[in-house]
This record gives structure tokens, sequence and C-alpha cells, in this order.
């Protein structure tokens, strides 16, 4: 077979090492040796010998899903082999994880991770009950995390002199030891005479990065009234 469908750039090449790898802009690679996790649904491929379990609410757990309606089930897979991730044909990404990092990221943006990472559901500081997600995952530990975004991130930083203000439908995730809060920018007098019609952002003030997509779409929230 020839063409450029065949050709080097589309062709999977061996894997050199165990553990997560961007196949391209649109798919992780995981060559797998024990265990990883990821978000039901999202492998598009593998071979060896590897099993696929549920592993229950998983990212976003029960007490999410209840009161959002959101929620991530994660499946682990087992074995030697390899598998391929994707979600949707969004952009992958992948953040490493070291000893004393913390990274707060939607549950909606994670695609896979590495079994050495833990994760808990933490309620975001200052949303009450509003806004894009009332409860975020927050990893820490040591191992490797994809991400998947609508399009390239925008990564920001955040310092004590410049606070940073994101659409909460917008926001992917952020570094640890920054504080988190709702602001209001606009009145409605303001929003009747042209303004954004923003009323309500995330803040975000300390020291480290904020992850945003550069979309507001919320293609969970479609069916929703």
């Amino acid at each position: 077979m020839k063409g450029d469908l065949f050709s080097s750039g589309h062709m999977v090449q061996p894997s050199v090492a165990p553990g997560m790898t961007v196949e391209n802009a649109k798919c992780v690679r995981y060559t797998v040796n024990g265990e990883m996790l990821a978000r039901q649904g999202a492998m598009i491929a593998y071979r060896g010998s590897l099993q696929f379990e549920r592993k229950g609410q998983g990212v976003g757990g029960i007490l999410k899903r209840a009161v959002t309606g959101e929620g991530l089930p994660l499946m682990a897979v087992r074995g030697q082999g390899e598998a391929w991730f994707a979600h949707e044909a969004q952009n992958c990404f992948v953040v490493d994880v070291e000893p004393g990092d913390e990274f707060t990221v939607n549950g909606r943006n994670v695609l896979c991770f590495d079994a050495t990472l833990s994760y808990r559901i933490a309620t975001v500081r200052g949303a009450g009950m509003t806004g894009g997600g009332l409860f975020n995952s927050v990893f820490t530990g040591h191992g490797r995390l994809s991400l998947v975004c609508e399009g390239s991130p925008l990564v920001i930083p955040v310092s004590a002199q410049y606070p940073v203000y994101v659409d909460t439908d917008a926001v992917v995730g952020w570094t640890a030891n920054l504080q988190t809060s709702l602001h209001r920018s606009q009145s409605i007098g303001s929003m009747l005479r042209g303004g954004s019609g923003e009323a309500v952002q995330l803040m975000l003030q300390g020291e480290g990065y904020v992850v945003v997509r550069p979309s507001e779409a919320t293609p969970q929230k479609s069916g929703q009234h």
C-alpha cells in the first residue's frame, strides 16, 4: 500500500519505554506494564495482553454526579501491551506530576493517568453552589497525567500582584497554592448596555498557573434545562 496515509507521519512506531507518550496531537499511547487508569470509553485501539475493568464513578465521584449530574467513570487497564486513548478528537497534553506537586483539574479534561498518582475530589473554594465545577479532581504523587482540551489551552501565570479571572466553563485546572473565589465583574445595567454578559468568574490568587481552554461551550449541559 502506498500514499500519504501510509507515510511515517501516520505510522505507529515501536514503543521504546513503558508509560505514556503523545502519539499525535489528538491521541495518547500508553505502553502498559502493570496497571494504569483511563476514562471509560476513551480507548480507541490496543494490542497485547490487556484486561479492562470498570472503576465505578471514578474521577468526579458519586457526590459530584448527585449534585451536578456530571462525573467521569474510570477504567483500570492491566497487563502488558499498548493502548491508544482519545476523546472526541480533542487535543491531548501530558502533565508530569512530581512529589510535592498538586494539580487541580476539571474531570471532563482527564484522559488517562499513571496508577502511581493519587486523586481526590475537592470542592472549589468560594464557588458555593455556582460555577462550571463545584467539584474538581486534585492529583498528587509522582507520575504522568494526560489531559484533553478543545483547542490549544492557555497557560496563564498567576501572581500575588496579578490575580486571574476565568470563565467557570472554560477553566481546565490550576496548580497548588492558588486560592479561588467568585468574582462579579458586571452589573445588570452594564450587560444591558452591551457588556459581555459574563456576570461571574472564578478569581485565582497566589503564585502559580491556571490552564484555560479557548471555548466556553459545555456539551455536557446541552441537554439540561
